[in-house]
């Protein structure tokens, strides 16, 4: 008996050491610079939103917020690399929608779910279904319509195999019941200029990228595909409004840490991710790229980053996506 409550008495003193740990961690964090890794290359959209909103974390720490860009992949190179960084808070990765959908898509040299903490998503932008000026689809019931009575006729492009835009566009295959041919292009600009030109005929294209070509009649917006309308574009239904009612699809961007970083910390990051994000400057240059800052709470992005990949795995498995 004498030996066990030893044994006891060792596990709550070594509990309540760890417990005292991570409190004296937590308040010295963060002591130096945090390098926050955006996967994908600099001047994009991921990359634009990381660096507004890591300028504002370090006006709130007092302590350089630094980006590292590691592209490549579809963002699974620098994903990889913060996976295998040591969890103490100071490696960070900044990921978008790509995160949800590699996993069902690739093989990976890590797993999306085991080695990382999702600590807060940043910001969220829709998608609209764009047609050139010219296209005979005013609506998209339109295309739905023409795509029925014409199989594998018409065309949808993304900005690359197993991007969002593709996701998107096959959703709306599998809920409306249609059958169109995917074009890909290596990256959004290619592929608005051949929507604009009619060479393909329809295209969800990011609202950061396509807003301005919309309101200025370059493009003709058929819908967008997040639950609510634009403010921006009120008249404009959504994909939902078409009788897919289920359909929800944004563009989104997300803070991560590597697994095993000590709760405090996460606690500490997710808390200076929401003060940022609340505040006015940053919150205006974020709107004037088309992005609206969430600042969601660690619990609520693990559970979000989860249904996405769930929503993606049955998409690509009844629809035969393959990107080999």
């Amino acid at each position: 008996m004498k030996n066990k409550a030893t044994l006891i008495r060792a596990a709550l003193i070594a509990g309540f050491g760890l417990s005292f740990a991570g409190a004296s961690v937590a308040a010295d964090y963060p002591s130096q610079a945090i390098t926050v890794v955006v996967p994908y290359s600099a001047g994009g959209g991921a990359d634009n939103a990381a660096r507004i909103i890591a300028q504002g974390m370090g006006e709130v720490l007092g302590q350089s917020v630094v980006i590292e860009n590691k592209g490549g992949a579809s963002g699974s190179i620098g994903a990889a690399f913060v996976a295998r960084a040591k969890a103490d808070g100071y490696t960070v990765l900044y990921d978008a929608s790509a995160f949800s959908i590699n996993p069902v898509l690739r093989k990976l040299p890590y797993d999306a779910k085991k080695d990382f903490i999702p600590v807060s998503q940043a910001v969220s932008v829709p998608n609209i279904l764009v047609a050139a000026p010219g296209s005979a689809f005013n609506t998209l019931p339109d295309f739905i319509k023409a795509a029925q009575a014409s199989p594998n006729r018409y065309t949808y492009a993304s900005y690359g195999p197993g991007s969002l835009a593709q996701m998107a566009g096959e959703l709306l295959k599998k809920d409306a019941k249609i059958e169109a041919v995917h074009v890909p292009y290596k990256g959004g600009a290619p592929a608005i200029v051949d929507v604009m030109g009619g060479q393909v005929d329809v295209y969800f294209a990011n609202a950061a990228s396509s807003l301005n070509y919309v309101t200025t009649g370059k493009l003709k917006a058929l819908a967008v595909s997040s639950a609510k309308r634009m403010p921006e574009l009120p008249n404009v239904p959504t994909v939902a409004e078409a009788g897919m009612s289920d359909f929800d699809v944004v563009e989104w961007n997300g803070f991560f840490l590597p697994a095993g970083t000590p709760p405090e910390v996460v606690a500490k990051l997710q808390d200076v991710i929401q003060k940022t994000l609340q505040r006015p400057e940053t919150r205006e240059k974020l709107g004037k790229l088309g992005l609206t800052p969430v600042g969601s709470s660690s619990a609520d992005f693990t559970k979000f980053v989860s249904d996405e990949q769930t929503r993606w795995d049955a998409v690509v498995k009844s629809n035969n996506i393959n990107v080999n």
